[in-house]
């Protein structure tokens, strides 16, 4: 930090020198002086502003020479910031508002990177609002409806990808060292902001019966693409007619890669563009792939029905190497888990979890099946066999590290 200040401090003297003639004899007029032509001192202070406050003086019209230095500032900020963050909620509302949507609206003008995916998880309760439906017209919606609320709250180019669940699994905004929370019951929700990653590679995909092809999925890069580390799946109305085949013909290709599978079966979706309609089964989802991106994951089976097997369980994530910094941890339960599993003891799995990686958030829900295995990702990427039917299970947790660069 000294070394920075002495940089700073010559920096702004050869400024001095190069104008002799600037009158700069007064405190204001040198501060004055410096924040309109000493780039690094500007870039610095815009480190500390929040992003929607950078987007508005990048976008200052070009008038004079310090908006000019000031925008041109702003954006090469704006391309630094490129750590994820996350905004979690949790608890009954005091407005008709979801409590989730409450918060983002809040801490969104906080938040110190421009999101270019989001992922999103409310309780299902939440979306038994009178008049919701993903095919109605705006005009006909709940005038409340925690879709619009959570769509709005983002840029228009943001794709959110946001789920439906009986359950979440949180972790408190403001700290990746807080110890994360299962919510089998009540209000609770959270949204992960992914920005533009250098070496990271994000795409959301949504495919239902009429649209999944071997073309769609290679254009979703989850099929000959050499580069894919991570794939988080999360398929709705799996029970229906057709629902197993289809979650099969998803499951069968990706089974064959040397990606990181994990997900689950939940109750409902609600990405920007929907290709079906109201009722049909489909799966969305994230397909993570590039040099960055590092991917392990265990699995709780039915067996590991004590603290101290769920603990040994996640402990050999330790195995896969994964740095800590930049990584969040994902937990994708059976609804018969949790509390009632643990013989009424709560937050078993999350607190294993943050005892072997307290650094790392963790998120994820509880559904009605889970997706995934054991796949302890080596130097190499070398991964264990695995085939539909060992992706599939019931009563277990699905635990998955994920790490961004």
């Amino acid at each position: 930090m000294a070394g920075q200040r002495c940089l700073l401090k010559s920096t702004i003297q050869e400024k001095m020198d190069d104008n002799p003639g600037s009158d700069i004899s007064t405190p204001d007029t040198k501060a004055t002086y410096v924040l309109s032509n000493v780039v690094e001192v500007v870039e610095r202070i815009l480190t500390f502003v929040p992003t929607k406050s950078l987007l508005v003086i990048a976008s200052v019209v070009l008038l004079q020479s310090v908006c000019r230095l000031w925008s041109n500032c702003a954006r090469r900020v704006l391309r630094t910031q490129q750590q994820l963050t996350w905004v979690s909620a949790c608890g009954p509302s005091t407005t008709e508002v979801h409590s989730l949507c409450k918060t983002l609206a809040e801490e969104v003008e906080k938040v110190f990177l421009l999101p270019k995916t989001v992922l999103a998880m409310m309780d299902w309760e939440a979306f038994k609002l009178p008049g919701y439906c993903h095919r109605q017209k705006k005009s006909k919606r709940s005038r409340h409806s925690p879709v619009e609320e959570l769509i709005e709250v983002f840029p228009k180019n943001c794709d959110v990808m946001g789920i439906a669940t009986p359950g979440i699994v949180l972790t408190p905004s403001g700290s990746r060292s807080r110890p994360p929370e299962e919510h089998q019951e009540g209000e609770a929700g959270f949204a992960i902001m992914f920005p533009s990653m250098e070496g990271v590679h994000i795409r959301p995909f949504h495919f239902c019966q009429k649209s999944l092809s071997p073309s769609a999925l290679k254009e979703a890069g989850l099929i000959d693409n050499p580069e894919l580390r991570v794939v988080l799946l999360f398929v709705y109305e799996a029970y229906k007619s057709g629902g197993a085949r289809f979650l099969g013909q998803i499951l069968e290709p990706l089974a064959k890669s040397k990606a990181v599978i994990a997900g689950g079966l939940v109750e409902s979706v609600f990405p920007s563009k929907l290709c079906c309609s109201r009722g049909a089964y489909g799966v969305v989802g994230l397909a993570l792939s590039g040099p960055k991106v590092q991917g392990a994951s265990v699995l709780l089976d039915q067996d590991v029905s004590s603290p101290k097997l769920a603990e040994a369980t996640i402990r050999r994530l330790k195995a896969a190497k994964i740095p800590e910094r930049n990584t969040l941890g994902f937990m994708f339960a059976c609804v018969g888990r949790g509390q009632n599993y643990y013989n009424n003891q709560s937050n078993v799995e999350a607190d294993a979890f943050q005892k072997v990686f307290p650094g790392v958030p963790l998120f994820g829900l509880f559904g009605n099946g889970e997706i995934g295995c054991d796949r302890i990702v080596k130097d190499d990427y070398t991964l264990c066999d695995a085939d539909t039917e060992c992706l599939q299970h019931e009563y277990t947790t699905v635990m998955t590290l994920v790490h961004l660069g």
